[in-house]
C-alpha cells in the first residue's frame, strides 16, 4: 500500500467515523483539533487504525502523531 492509498483510506475512514470534512484533513493540519477529538475519540481512532491497517499501535506510535501527515507516516511504517 503506497502513501496515497493510505491517505485516501484514512480520510475515508475518518470522514465516516467522525463525520468530518475530508477537505479539512490537510497533511500539516493538527489531527486532534481538526477532528475535534476528545480522549474517548482518540481510543476509537486507534481501534480504527488497528482494524483497517492490521497492526497494533504502540504508545510510542501515537506519541509522535500531531498532524495528519504524522498519522500517515506511522501507518506507512507498519504497512508494507
Amino acid at each position: 500500500m503506497d502513501r496515497n492509498q493510505i491517505i485516501d483510506k484514512v480520510k475515508e475512514i475518518l470522514a465516516e467515523e467522525f463525520e468530518a470534512d475530508a477537505g479539512l484533513m490537510a497533511d500539516d493540519a493538527p489531527l486532534l483539533k481538526t477532528l475535534d477529538l476528545d480522549s474517548l475519540d482518540v481510543v476509537d481512532l486507534v481501534v480504527l487504525v488497528e482494524r483497517n491497517f492490521g497492526f497494533k499501535m504502540q504508545t510510542s506510535d501515537f506519541a509522535v502523531i500531531k498532524t495528519f501527515s504524522d498519522l500517515y507516516d506511522v501507518i506507512g511504517a507498519h504497512v508494507k
